[in-house]
């Protein structure tokens, strides 16, 4: 009986394969390396994060955006009709401007689908509603995350676990096997620890400056001076050293006895410090990937300059608009056709960031147009009257025989 049991637990114990850690779980539960409701309090509360941001943000969806579809399908027009009409029901366009600052910002934004088996609604969750993303593996013996199942909310928001199926996570710059994407302000949130020497993040670092600025100004600005008075007596002596101890911040003279001079504390001028604030103010433009605020707050910008910062951000830009695109033409466009019944590959209802192209007219066309009885005379006298033509009354002659 011993050797039979010996046996069974051999048969269904999973062996570990060497080279790899292998929790003991079927599944993974990840948390933000940084919370993200900490990462909104910097984009809220440091004017270059939220200027940053926002530049990137309106780069990426400002234009807005139009469909297309198919015209060779044979329900083109309707399967249009469809997804515009969805956009347009649930804002689909303001969701995209709220949800880029957050994208851009955290990395991360996660939209709930009301009703998941057939989507009729979006709802935007607080970035800081997911606690854990739950991930399953690869398969049992090779641990290795690979496809996220479910989205555990804090307990404040309920603390339930929303399937996969039910919310639209949309993220960037994943790193490693992370379910979490990575915006461009963790970076200035994160220390770095080398060896035994621990360097603190550059928010830390830029706050602590802006926080002792004032104080100097206080300091300098009003300097304390120091007057020696000679033969005071003991009386003056006391009353001065009370005025010491209540100096405002502003500064004060201070007084004692002794042989007369006046000395004003002033900064050291050796102690040069602007080369290590630009040095920090730098590493957090560099982190916030858009040179356009330097545009706005340094002097020296050309014009060349500035084209050459449009351009560099358009190359970061590019990127994250090719996401949402594909993303929401997969997550959105596609379900919302199969649902009415359309064929999406059939359909290929596709978002186009800026608005729709309209074909250039020149007046030679609208001649040869007028010519050919394909536009009445009224008409064309409409239509060159946008160009700048003054047109006072009916012609006499028609333009037959006019040639372009």
């Amino acid at each position: 009986m011993n050797s039979l049991l010996k046996r069974l637990v051999e048969a269904f114990t999973r062996k570990r394969k060497s080279g790899y850690a292998v929790p003991e779980s079927s599944t993974v539960y990840e948390t933000p390396r940084i919370p993200l409701a900490d990462v909104i309090k910097l984009y809220e509360r440091d004017p270059t994060c939220k200027a940053s941001v926002d530049l990137l943000a309106a780069s990426a969806v400002g234009m807005g955006f139009y469909t297309t579809v198919n015209e060779r399908y044979e329900k083109a027009k309707e399967a249009k009709q469809i997804v515009d009409q969805f956009n347009e029901n649930v804002n689909l366009d303001s969701l995209f401007c709220e949800m880029a600052r957050i994208l851009i910002a955290c990395g991360n934004d996660f939209w709930l689908k009301i009703i998941p088996e057939r989507i009729t609604n979006l709802h935007r969750l607080p970035i800081d509603a997911v606690e854990k993303i739950e991930q399953s593996y690869v398969q049992e013996d090779l641990k290795i995350p690979f496809r996220i199942n479910g989205y555990k909310l804090r307990n404040t928001y309920g603390g339930e676990i929303l399937d996969a199926e039910s919310v639209i996570h949309w993220k960037i710059n994943c790193i490693g096997t992370s379910g979490f994407g990575t915006g461009v302000l963790q970076v200035l949130l994160h220390s770095l620890v080398f060896q035994s020497d621990r360097r603190a993040s550059f928010a830390w670092m830029k706050a602590k400056i802006e926080k002792i600025m004032p104080k100097i100004f206080e300091k300098y600005a009003g300097p304390d001076v120091l007057a020696l008075l000679e033969k005071a007596d003991e009386e003056t002596i006391q009353k001065f050293e009370r005025a010491i101890k209540n100096r405002s911040e502003e500064g004060a003279w201070l007084f004692y006895s002794g042989k007369g001079d006046i000395k004003p504390l002033m900064l050291d001028p050796k102690a040069r410090f602007e080369y290590y604030i630009n040095h920090i103010v730098n590493q957090f433009y560099l982190g916030c990937e858009t040179p356009l605020p330097r545009l706005f707050s340094t002097p020296g910008f050309t014009e060349a300059s500035a084209k050459a910062a449009l351009e560099l951000q358009s190359m970061l830009i590019k990127p994250v608009q090719r996401y949402i695109k594909r993303q929401a033409e997969r997550e959105i466009f596609d379900v919302v056709l199969a649902q009415a019944g359309f064929n999406p590959k059939k359909a290929k209802v596709r978002l186009n960031w800026g608005a729709p192209k309209t074909p250039e007219v020149n007046i030679a066309d609208m001649l040869k147009a007028t010519e050919l009885g394909l536009i009445r005379q009224e008409e064309f006298r409409k239509n060159v009257a946008k160009f700048g033509w003054e047109i006072w009354e009916e012609p006499e002659t028609s333009l037959e025989g006019v040639k372009p």
